[in-house]
C-alpha cells in the first residue's frame, strides 16, 4: 500500500505533482532533466515536481500489465516484473508527500508491434491506466502517451507498428485526462553517439529533448485543463 497523503485541491500549493515516466528503449534515451523537468519546474516551481522515470529497453506491455492475455492462446503470458519496480521507485518518491496531481508518461509499444500484439493493445493500455490509477488511490490520474514514430509505416519489420500507432491515438482521445504526442520529427538527425539517422527506430540526441518538452507542455496542458 502506498504511503503519501492525496489532494482534494489542484492548486500548486496544495500538494506537489507526480510524473511517472515509463516504457522501453526510447523512454530509456529521454533525460528528464534536459527539457522535461525544467519545463515543469518553471511552471509548478522547483519543489513542486516529483519526476520517476523507470524504463527498459525492448520489453513487451505485458512486463507492466498484470492482467495481460493474449488475443487467442495461452502464451505468452503476463511478467510485470517491471511494473513492480516502477511502482517501488514511486512509493519511495512519494513517501510521507502531499500529491496534488498525477500524471503517468508512456513511451512504449515497438515490442509489441515486432511480435504482432496490437489487437490486445488497446485493452492493454487502458488496464494499465487502471492499474496504476488503483494501485496510488488516486481516481484522477492524467495519462500522456507517446505515439510510435513512423520508423516503420510499411510495417515490414514490425508487422504492427501502424496498427498500434492508431490504437495509441484512439487510447489518448478517449478520455478527457488522456493526450498524446507525435514524434515522428524527432527520429532525424544525430544520435547520441554521433551518427546519422534517418526514421531511426530511436530518437535523435535533439529529439530526446524536444520530446521531453512535448511531454511537459501536454502535462502541464492536461493539468490545468482538468482541474
Amino acid at each position: 500500500m502506498t504511503s503519501f497523503i492525496m489532494s482534494s485541491c489542484n492548486s500548486e500549493q496544495e500538494g506537489k505533482h507526480l510524473f511517472i515516466l515509463s516504457g522501453q528503449s526510447n523512454m530509456i534515451g529521454l533525460k528528464p532533466e534536459e527539457s522535461f523537468t525544467p519545463t515543469l519546474k518553471g511552471e509548478f516551481g522547483e519543489e513542486n515536481v516529483i519526476v520517476v522515470k523507470d524504463a527498459s529497453g525492448a520489453k513487451p506491455i505485458r512486463r507492466w500489465y498484470k492482467d495481460w492475455k493474449p488475443l487467442r492462446e495461452d502464451h505468452p503470458k503476463a511478467q510485470p516484473d517491471l511494473y513492480d519496480t516502477l511502482m517501488t521507485k514511486v512509493n519511495t518518491a512519494i513517501q510521507n508527500e502531499k500529491i496534488a496531481t498525477v500524471t503517468f508518461i508512456w513511451m512504449q509499444g515497438e515490442r509489441d508491434a515486432r511480435e504482432k500484439l496490437g489487437e490486445v493493445y488497446e485493452r492493454s493500455l487502458i488496464g494499465l491506466y487502471k492499474q496504476i490509477s488503483k494501485d496510488l488511490e488516486f481516481k484522477d490520474v492524467n495519462f500522456l502517451i507517446g505515439r510510435l514514430s513512423d520508423f516503420d509505416m510499411l510495417n515490414e519489420k514490425y508487422p504492427h507498428w501502424t496498427l498500434i500507432r492508431d490504437v495509441q491515438v484512439k487510447v489518448a482521445k478517449s478520455n478527457p485526462r488522456f493526450d498524446w504526442i507525435n514524434t515522428d520529427d524527432l527520429n532525424d538527425g544525430v544520435n547520441r553517439k554521433g551518427d546519422e539517422i534517418k526514421n531511426d527506430l530511436h530518437m535523435s540526441a535533439e529529439g530526446y529533448i524536444v520530446m521531453g518538452k512535448r511531454f511537459a507542455d501536454k502535462s502541464i496542458e492536461l493539468i490545468k485543463n482538468n482541474k
